[in-house]
């Protein structure tokens, strides 16, 4: 857990991550991500099309195991995160990390 944290920490401040479920659930539509991330309170009709729209994609989707708030804390954000997109992770292993099943 520590791990993915720090991975997703380092992904936002070094790479370029996209906030918020609509442009989440775009991104993951044309498949321009590299990896889509929901919280786990995340709505489920949300984090069904999510999972959805990444399996077409072929993108890495991945349940955060704590709420949007501590999502959005994590992320430097005054606000809750429901879902999140990496676009360029950066100097971040997540997509790595993810995709190897290694969180």
């Amino acid at each position: 857990m520590a791990d993915l944290d720090t991975s997703l920490t380092i992904a936002v401040k070094t790479g370029k991550v996209l906030f918020g479920l609509n442009s989440t659930l775009n991104s993951a539509m044309s498949g321009k991500v590299q990896l889509v991330i929901a919280a786990s309170n995340c709505p489920n009709k949300v984090r069904e099309d999510l999972e959805h729209y990444c399996r077409i994609s072929k993108i890495p989707f991945l349940v955060y195991p704590k709420t949007g708030l501590e999502l959005g804390r994590l992320c430097g954000k005054p606000f809750v995160v429901s879902a999140l997109a990496i676009r360029d992770p950066g100097d971040s292993d997540i997509v790595k990390k993810v995709e190897e099943g290694n969180v």
